[in-house]
């Protein structure tokens, strides 16, 4: 048996869900790889759904959801800290645990043991790219390393942030802390195009339904700035401009829709990447019936 189980796949293929019933079943906790839901009272724009975690009445244990104010700006460093801690703690109790969510880099931080150090702010670089569009960053940015995937660069505040720790580590001497190697059975739920972008669309109406607008606003309200929930990107970033009329409501539902659906497409890309980069993952049909998949899933684990 490996040291841990994760599971990963596209937005709206159901990841959360299959993971509790598996976790059910093997009587283990769940880590979340969700780069938004560690943000309290950011629920529905990230999609948290913790009615998940219960199944047949039993709640499944999470780990990192919640765990830090909106506004901070959470690194890839702390959640390598914050997930060896929820790891160790699972596997003090016995328990295989359940690394799950969509977060590519988050992932592959942990099945890769990317040795990492905290980077501080440099308000002098910061400024100096002030003035740059968001192509010109990247460009930038492309200067540094080689860009697998450029999904999380989707406002110009996170492309600064992310020149700031490649210039880093680039010009700074680092000692970097050992990452322990942790080897994952991985498992990727698929997911039919068309599929994906009718649950895309049909999960996007519902969210707003439920009252994402006053989620937003309500963030706002209570002091956080317009521009850190923009970096927050996706459902933060066009409601915010939306809330403060920037955009009309019906631009909002649909450049967030296409967004939504480009996000979808460069997660599979990063997965598939993953698997060039020697990541082996075992995929599953999500279409399938749950105690299908599940039963599929244990057959894996234990063959592995």
């Amino acid at each position: 048996m490996k040291d841990l189980i994760t599971i990963l796949g596209p937005t709206a293929c159901g990841k959360t869900t299959f993971a509790a019933h598996l976790a059910k079943e093997l009587g283990t906790g769940i880590i979340s790889a969700d780069s938004r839901q560690i943000y309290r009272r950011m629920d529905i724009g990230t999609g948290k759904d913790l009615a998940d975690y219960t199944i047949d009445g039993q709640t499944i244990p999470y780990y990192l959801i919640d765990i830090v104010e909106p506004g901070y700006k959470y690194n890839l460093f702390e959640y390598q800290r914050d997930f060896l801690k929820a790891y160790e703690e699972l596997k003090s109790q016995g328990k295989q645990p359940i690394l799950c969510g969509g977060t590519g880099l988050y992932i592959e931080s942990v099945l890769k043991g990317y040795r990492l150090s905290p980077v501080p702010d440099n308000p002098q670089l910061r400024e100096s790219l002030g003035d740059k569009s968001l192509p010109e960053l990247i460009e930038i940015l492309k200067g540094y390393k080689t860009l697998h995937n450029v999904s999380d660069l989707d406002t110009c505040k996170r492309a600064i942030r992310a020149i700031e720790i490649a210039d880093y580590y680039k010009n700074t001497p680092v000692d970097k802390e050992p990452f322990p190697e942790i080897e994952s059975t991985v498992i990727g739920l698929m997911i039919d195009r068309e599929e994906r972008r009718e649950k895309i669309s049909r999960r996007l109406k519902a969210r707003l339904d439920e009252g994402l607008i006053k989620e937003v606003s309500d963030l706002i309200a209570e002091g956080l700035n317009p521009e850190d929930l923009i970096y927050y990107g996706l459902e933060y970033k066009f409601v915010t401009q939306h809330v403060t009329g920037e955009l009309t409501y019906d631009e909002m539902y649909s450049q967030l829709e296409i967004a939504i659906h480009q996000f979808a497409k460069r997660q599979m890309t990063w997965f598939r990447g993953m698997e060039k980069r020697g990541i082996h993952i075992e995929w599953i049909d999500s279409s399938l019936p749950m105690q299908e998949k599940v039963a599929q899933a244990i057959d894996i684990i234990n063959k592995a």
